[in-house]
């Protein structure tokens, strides 16, 4: 029996999914395939997204992951959503079972098992949070339920940060979540600064933030990961500042979205290795 599997976003070719998903399925004997279905390179609009998913769920797929830009787009589309997905308020992973659409996040414990990992010790009493979309949905639930005192949430649209600050401070409380910016930040009163939005991509290369606000005593994260080492974590590392790139989210969400797909724990060791081979 195949298990058919796939990513669905923009700009996503050199996504390490595939491999990983492939190698863990091979791992336990399962005849899994993971497909990319990249909007930008097979000409699609965003329209597309509903007729899409209908039509692999047709097809027998297993499911799919989600990625930028639909983790939100993806939510009216759906049958049902897990507790996951519904308190974050973003889907990443879509299980379908008999024609049945089913959301599910696994970014949220993906961040927070990677940070838990990967920065033990590191100070939270207040963090930037950049990006207020799907991904920094989760990132943001994620940081809040680890206990930082304050999330400055920031994003080139003032409207996502509005919404998702609404959101955060109904379920956290309203002194533990502010609206940011890039101009009114001021660095010496945050202790780390997460990157959730796509700059730092290869297809989006650059600084999600100005230099000049990156100081050594920060610790910074990305949860981008093609490439792995962004602007962000090259700038921060030559100025001192502890760093976590975004492999450890990466395979945290994948090893959960297999789980997903095909009802069998993922051997996170293993999955690690395959990202690194």
């Amino acid at each position: 029996m195949m298990l058919k599997t796939g990513l669905i976003g923009r700009a996503i070719k050199a996504s390490r999914s595939p491999w990983l998903h492939e190698q863990e399925g091979k791992a336990q004997g399962l005849n899994l395939t993971y497909e990319l279905f990249d909007f930008t390179e097979r000409g699609l609009d965003d329209a597309a997204l509903g007729p899409l998913l209908r039509r692999l769920a047709g097809e027998d797929f297993s499911g799919v992951n989600v990625t930028f830009p639909f983790k939100q787009a993806v939510l009216p589309l759906l049958d049902a959503l897990d507790e996951s997905a519904a308190s974050v308020g973003a889907v990443n992973t879509v299980a379908m079972r008999g024609g049945q659409l089913t959301g599910y996040n696994t970014d949220m414990s993906g961040f927070r098992d990677s940070l838990e990992a990967g920065l033990p010790g590191r100070p939270l009493d207040r963090v930037l949070l950049l990006g207020a979309g799907g991904a920094g949905s989760a990132v943001a639930n994620a940081l809040l339920s680890l206990g930082v005192g304050v999330l400055e949430v920031s994003d080139r649209d003032a409207t996502k940060v509005a919404s998702l600050t609404v959101q955060l401070a109904k379920r956290y409380g309203a002194d533990r979540v502010v609206a940011s910016s890039a101009e009114s930040v001021t660095a010496s009163r945050i202790d780390g600064i997460v990157n959730a939005t796509p700059m730092g991509m290869a297809s989006a290369p650059g600084l999600p933030i100005a230099e000049s606000l990156i100081e050594n005593r920060h610790w910074v994260t990305d949860i981008v990961y093609f490439p792995l080492e962004t602007e962000l974590l090259r700038v921060a590392r030559a100025k001192g500042c502890r760093t976590l790139d975004g492999s450890g989210m990466v395979i945290a969400q994948a090893a959960a979205a297999f789980e997903i797909f095909t009802g069998r724990k993922a051997d996170t060791a293993r999955m690690r290795a395959s990202f690194g081979g």
